[in-house]
């Protein structure tokens, strides 16, 4: 199976299955002597796993990470990272009634066809549980970014019907966590989360959507044709589970507005030149202009129902699938540091990439 290495010149290369062994991966082109805070790393994977709050899925896992190579005396050697988080809590009998069943809007289908088997356990390898390797890579990445002062932080910005109005609220980062939600607007989180409890006890599912926000980013990152900086952000938000659209800067909401009120016009300030306005989401042409790289990625509702679903088993015959097993209802509150994750992982890319360039000059 391909597709399993993410980035150039830093790569995360993942495996395992969600009720396999573990999860784990190998992260490549790492540079040396990096200070590496295991607490962070940890805390990124404790903000991702499940059972974690009353609106996440129950299922029970420590994620506790282990590092089998590549950090010595707690700084990075500049060889391969490789590490794993085993499972501990999988229930595979929980999906034994699946076993030869196509579910609505999973995988299930697709992949059999494709490779002649399929890992019915929890998606196998389809299952978001995969992206815990994301969030240890991005981790890392973010450690490495933090020595150029280049913060990157993402949080809820909408559940369903219930948004965010960030024209109005300013969003403090120092706020996203501090409910279950992860919403920086105190009243806003009040209402995704009744929302979500609501929608729980009906037994169904819904989406909503992560902004993110790269702060500190410098002049010149990305290239103006097939690896511009915003369509790497974009490859790599929609490699993640669930997620169906993505946009940065104005986004879809330019396609309304007229060209006069949206440009980003320049101006001097006390010797640097900077933009008035940042509809472009701190990015032209591919390249990073200096400001805010402002994105935001849409989730599907979960495919998963708690309620029986009307499909086919892989011999064409009607059948009803009984909503069972621990599920998320809305999987944007754990979502957040996977789209970090991601975005780090782009950036520290990029990043080593623009060094590379610039030490090819001289």
């Amino acid at each position: 199976m391909a597709g399993n290495t993410f980035g150039r010149i830093l790569t995360l290369t993942s495996f395992g299955e969600s009720h396999g062994v573990a999860i784990g991966g190998v992260i490549d082109g790492f540079p040396s002597n990096v200070k590496i805070d295991m607490a962070f790393i940890q805390q990124q994977l404790d903000r991702r796993k499940p059972g974690q709050s009353s609106i996440t899925t129950s299922r029970k896992e420590d994620d506790t990470l282990e590092i089998l190579s590549g950090v010595f005396d707690g700084y990075s050697t500049g060889t391969p990272i490789a590490f794993m988080i085993r499972n501990k809590d999988h229930k595979s009998h929980d999906y034994s009634h699946i076993k030869d069943v196509y579910r609505p809007s999973h995988a299930d289908y697709v992949y059999e066809k494709k490779y002649g088997i399929r890992d019915y356990r929890g998606g196998g390898r389809s299952s978001a549980r995969e992206t815990i390797a994301r969030v240890v890579a991005g981790a890392f990445a973010m450690l490495w970014l933090k020595n150029f002062d280049i913060d990157i932080y993402a949080y809820v910005s909408g559940v369903g019907d219930v948004y965010l109005d960030e024209e109005i609220t300013k969003v403090d980062k120092n706020k996203i966590d501090s409910n279950i939600v992860r919403c920086p607007d105190k009243e806003t989180a009040k209402e995704m989360i009744a929302l979500i409890k609501n929608v729980q006890r009906e037994k169904n599912t819904l989406g909503g959507k992560i902004s993110c926000v790269v702060e500190g980013l410098p002049v010149g990152i990305g290239t103006p044709v097939f690896n511009k900086l915003h369509a790497d952000l974009g490859s790599a938000m929609l490699s993640i589970n669930a997620v169906k659209g993505f946009e940065y800067g104005m986004g879809f909401s330019g396609c309304e507005s007229f060209g006069a009120d949206v440009n980003d016009k320049w101006f001097f300030d006390d010797g640097t030149i900077k933009t008035k306005t940042n509809y472009s989401g701190g990015i032209q042409g591919g390249i990073s202009n200096g400001n805010d790289i402002v994105m935001h990625v849409a989730f599907k509702p979960v495919a998963t129902l708690m309620q029986d679903q009307d499909s086919i088993d892989k011999h064409g015959n009607e059948i009803v699938i009984e909503g069972k097993g621990r599920h998320d209802v809305c999987v944007v509150p754990r979502a957040v540091p996977i789209v970090e994750s991601m975005a780090a992982l782009v950036i520290a890319d990029h990043l080593l990439e623009y060094f590379a360039y610039k030490n090819s000059r001289f």
